[in-house]
């Protein structure tokens, strides 16, 4: 299994649009702030994600846009709360850049 880049990007927006945000669909926000994870510190959970990068990616799915890998593991919120994580990266296939997605 591969590791990804260490490089890898993750949007802002990701984070404060639709991680964060209470969402009437797929809402993810409740089970972030477990940890202590909100807006008010978006930029913890962006350096908490990439943290993930350590962790060995197992292909998901082929697409035009770019292969897509899952890595598991552990967040550890600022309150010490450990939530277990599947999150999501593409390899840009035009770029060869890596950015999480979700």
């Amino acid at each position: 299994m591969p590791y990804l880049s260490p490089n890898a990007t993750v949007p802002e927006a990701k984070v404060t649009k639709y991680l964060l945000k209470k969402l009437p669909k797929d809402d993810k926000s409740g089970f972030l702030a477990q940890a202590g994870y909100t807006l008010e510190n978006w930029q913890q959970l962006k350096q908490d994600l990439k943290k993930l990068l350590v962790n060995e990616a197992t292909l998901d799915k082929v697409t035009s846009f770019g292969n897509i890998y899952e890595i598991k593991g552990v967040l550890v919120g600022l309150n010490g709360v450990r939530l277990r994580v599947a999150s999501y990266w593409i390899v840009d296939s035009l770029s060869n850049e890596t950015r999480f997605i979700t």
